[in-house]
């Protein structure tokens, strides 16, 4: 991270190792770290002019937990984009996150190098060009499908969809070049880094994938049981489609498989 795109983070965890540990790391990217222990100060920080790019915020605190301190935040007129780090893995946590307004959600036992990959979408994406910030403004729409490049958000027929960071830059990648196949690297990469080390060879980045494009597909499936716009080729990849089906596409969420069964990896 170079000198001119240092980004200030708010560390908000009452795990004293867990913040230290968290806090050095993040300094040695390139961080600018302001530490608090509970999420008073945190907001008294905030109410007194305290501003940074980006807010890690722990779900288990003492007497204010971290959904309370993101609703109190926005209820402030405190609109600053919000990484949930947390043990409670269930997904109805992170539901109940994205709902409340935080923009991604990072179990603490993922690997640093994710942390920061997600961290590094939010700063790329409030620190472009002029030419980038303005062309942010507008909704990208596709069918049933709005999507509002300013705040990260994803609509289907008007209903919002509560995607993650991550999986809202999948769909983007996908719905912006719509009936075109995307690899299954190609979208690896977009959640990792290029060049980072998937397990297992080609079969441990394809299994990632598939289990991001398995829950865009179930959050899409809540607002719209219909939903069939995420068609994958087999032993390659994915692409938006129109919903209506494609030669050799399937769209099984257990597994990749040719149309007519026939394994396709």
């Amino acid at each position: 991270m170079t000198e001119s795109t240092v980004a200030r983070v708010a560390l908000v965890d009452d795990d004293d190792l867990f913040r230290e540990s968290l806090s050095l790391n993040l300094a040695d990217e390139g961080y600018e770290v302001v530490t608090f222990d509970r999420g008073e100060p945190a907001l008294d920080f905030f109410a007194n002019g305290g501003s940074v790019d980006i807010v890690l915020l722990d779900w288990r605190m003492p007497k204010m937990d971290g959904i309370d301190v993101l609703r109190q935040m926005r209820s402030r007129g405190i609109d600053l984009p919000v990484i949930f780090l947390t043990v409670l893995s269930d997904q109805i946590y992170e539901e109940a996150a994205l709902a409340g307004g935080a923009l991604d959600f990072v179990e603490k036992s993922r690997s640093l190098p994710i942390l920061l990959k997600r961290m590094r979408l939010i700063v790329d994406g409030s620190k472009g060009t002029p030419e980038e910030t303005e062309s942010k403004e507008a909704i990208y729409a596709l069918g049933a499908l709005e999507l509002r490049l300013d705040n990260s958000r994803a609509l289907w027929n008007g209903k919002r969809i509560d995607l993650t960071l991550t999986e809202f830059n999948i769909v983007k990648l996908m719905a912006t070049r719509p009936e075109e196949d995307v690899s299954y690297r190609e979208i690896y990469d977009l959640v990792h880094g290029k060049g980072f080390l998937a397990g297992y060879g080609p079969s441990g980045y394809r299994a990632n994938v598939r289990a991001f494009i398995k829950r865009i597909r179930q959050k899409f499936r809540v607002v719209d049981g219909n939903f069939d716009c995420i068609e994958n080729y087999p032993g390659f990849g994915y692409r938006w489609g129109n919903g209506a089906g494609g030669t050799g596409r399937t769209r099984d969420d257990a597994d990749d498989v040719m149309a007519d069964g026939a394994a396709a990896d």
